[in-house]
């Protein structure tokens, strides 16, 4: 690489660097990923200008990491370059818009096409407010650069940022198959909103996951465990529950009971759903699932649905977690228009690989 190319190359990288570091009080996370997007559209450019540069992976990149780490610190090794890279290639479909107003007109510029150098006088970038379409920070786009199928990094970018995941939080959510799991427990017409929308919830039916993943709740599957310490573990880990269990979803009781003719019944666990506006219960059993066990459920909602429930409020949804579920068994137990859905539970991680599968060979 020539040297004066080098020098124009860090003399625009320089540029955006200084450009965001006035710009810090708008949004860190955004001003840093909106920097490391054009950082990494100046250096596909700069590979793309003139003739081929070949030896520029291997010699340019380093050099480059050097420098900028020598005045600016940490957050410019050569991997976090190349990572800036990828995101603009990733990326440049989208557009970002910045409205700025300047001496009293407004302008509107995005910033791809915001000139190379960056740079903004004080008064400009006082002025500047950022509509942006990056909503998460640059740790969590490094964590969905590393997914390969578009579809399934959209999806966990929509829910990351509709449920406001930490980097931690989304890494356990891919980790447990949320995409294929979700995908598995729907028809193709919802499993395309999936990709476009993320996970909505519109009918009690986007509520079921199959399987329902509790490596959180620390029991071993090689270990004797009855209803009852399942029952216990989840109280002990509810938050990490409720996110499991998925949007809008508040706990209300354990072990609710209710009275029938002097019998005493016990619902394990209810919730509410605040975005169907409707109870929703939970049986747990740890063996295989039985007509008696939806015979039970279903009275269980039959209960609620004409003396719990209020007139505005929709049908009580009854969910049965078991070790085992029978879908034919479901089938012929309920009738077509029942609110009652049986879960599998997973007390480990499941293999992804496994779940992509059964997706292929569900949707052909």
């Amino acid at each position: 690489m020539k040297i004066y190319e080098f020098k124009n190359l860090l003399r625009q990288v320089r540029g955006l660097i200084f450009t965001s570091r006035r710009m810090v009080g708008h949004s860190v996370n955004t001003i840093q990923v909106m920097t490391n997007f054009r950082i990494g559209q100046v250096i596909i450019e700069h590979e793309q200008k003139g003739k081929e540069r070949a030896d520029y992976g291997k010699k340019g990149m380093g050099k480059l990491s050097r420098n900028l780490t020598k005045e600016f610190g940490k957050g410019f090794s050569r991997s976090n370059l190349e990572y800036m890279r990828r995101f603009f290639l990733d990326y440049r479909d989208l557009t970002l818009v910045i409205s700025q107003t300047v001496s009293g007109k407004s302008l509107t510029k995005t910033l791809i096409s915001q000139t190379p150098s960056g740079e903004l006088s004080k008064h400009d970038h006082k002025q500047m407010k950022i509509s942006p379409l990056f909503s998460l920070s640059w740790s969590h786009y490094v964590f969905l650069m590393g997914i390969e199928e578009k579809a399934e990094r959209k999806f966990y970018e929509i829910e990351a940022t509709e449920q406001n995941w930490g980097v931690r939080e989304l890494k356990r959510q891919y980790d447990s198959s949320l995409y294929e799991r979700l995908a598995l427990s729907r028809n193709k017409k919802k499993v395309m909103e999936l990709t476009q929308k993320g996970h909505i919830i519109d009918s009690p039916s986007d509520l079921i996951k199959q399987p329902l993943v509790l490596e959180f709740l620390g029991l071993d599957e090689q270990t004797k465990y009855v209803e009852s310490d399942l029952e216990s573990a989840i109280i002990n880990k509810l938050e990490h529950f409720l996110l499991e269990l998925g949007k809008g979803f508040l706990f209300e009781a354990r072990q609710k009971r209710f009275t029938i003719d002097g019998d005493h019944f016990y619902v394990d666990l209810v919730f509410y759903n605040r975005l169907l506006r409707c109870y929703v219960l939970i049986d747990l059993k740890i063996g295989r699932l039985t007509h008696q066990n939806l015979g039970q459920m279903q009275m269980y909602v039959n209960y609620f649905d004409r003396f719990v429930k209020k007139e505005d409020e929709h049908p009580t949804v009854g969910m049965i977690l078991c070790k085992r579920k029978s879908d034919i068994l479901v089938k012929i137990t309920l009738p077509k228009e029942s609110n009652i859905y049986a879960s599998e539970y997973r007390l480990y991680l499941p293999s992804k690989n496994e779940l992509k599968r059964k997706l292929l060979e569900w949707s052909r």
